[in-house]
């Protein structure tokens, strides 16, 4: 059976969305997966002189029936309807969109997030809100200035992981997805170093904290054999975010998986770090 079987394609009709669907499509016949296309009607999204001249619940049915026949008719060539459910929700779009991917039993959410003036702080809160609230993976584009990503291929597939009780859970994700893409997967893992100014440095064992990297060696080698894992692992020390964007920095990959919090709730499942290398990846990140 399929790891990812079932794509949720979320689509709000913007330049980014389009730019996003070769991209999408190219994932779903790489993964053999089926797509579902879902929009959000916001129905509060009217003017207040509206509702002087229209009763509020006239003015959310014209917005369910503009909605549907938009959703239904964007990307038809690219999507077929017979063969791509479109989903019609209404309300916060990031509640929707996490309950739609729940009951679809959806495998996989791509969308998309780019960068504009404030790129250092923002991601977008829809995007940020589904990473936080969705139960299944995941991918976002690269956060650039560029709309659209460049096309998945047969590269490798890099996983960053923390020796956390939850690393098994995201390496055997990875193993699996990166089998199903055919492609090559690495692994990167961080030593934390204890001076923030100091610079990062790539597999400089005889320097920095060698005993810290040996140990991190010999976990990461018991790891890979619990979950069946044949991958390159590369060893980075500095801060965790600088050290795993330096570690990747060089890397030709289709995506950067990394694991979020397991736990929905009050305390969520994106954490500062997550949200941070999410933004500055320099490919696209499959959250977990």
């Amino acid at each position: 059976m399929s790891l990812i079987a079932k794509i949720l394609y979320p689509v709000n009709f913007s330049p980014s969305c389009v730019a996003m669907a070769p991209y999408v499509k190219r994932a779903a016949a790489l993964l053999g997966a089926t797509v579902s296309l879902a929009h959000v009607v916001d129905r509060a999204a009217h003017s207040g002189f509206e509702l002087y001249v229209r009763s509020l619940s006239e003015i959310s049915e014209e917005g369910m029936r503009i909605g549907r026949a938009r959703l239904d008719s964007f990307l038809a060539a690219e999507f077929p309807v017979e063969t791509c459910p479109r989903i019609l929700a209404s309300g916060d779009a990031a509640t929707q969109i996490a309950q739609v991917a729940r009951d679809i039993q959806a495998d996989l959410i791509i969308m998309p997030t780019h960068a504009g003036l404030f790129r250092q702080m923002l991601l977008g809160s829809t995007t940020a809100k589904v990473l936080n609230d969705a139960d299944c993976p995941v991918l976002t584009s690269r956060h650039a200035l560029e709309i659209a990503p460049r096309p998945l291929e047969h590269r490798e597939w890099v996983c960053a992981v923390g020796l956390s009780s939850n690393s098994e859970r995201v390496l055997r994700f990875a193993v699996q997805a990166a089998a199903q893409a055919r492609g090559k997967l690495s692994i990167v893992f961080a030593v934390q170093s204890g001076d923030p100014d100091l610079p990062v440095h790539l597999d400089l064992r005889e320097q920095i904290h060698a005993a810290e990297i040996r140990e991190a060696e010999r976990r990461i080698d018991e790891l890979k054999r619990k979950v069946g894992a044949d991958a390159t692992v590369r060893i980075a020390v500095g801060t965790v975010k600088e050290a795993l964007l330096e570690a990747i920095g060089n890397a030709d990959a289709d995506a950067l998986l990394i694991g979020r919090s397991p736990r929905s709730g009050a305390r969520g499942r994106l954490r500062d770090l997550t949200y941070a290398v999410v933004r500055d990846s320099p490919f696209p990140v499959l959250s977990i």
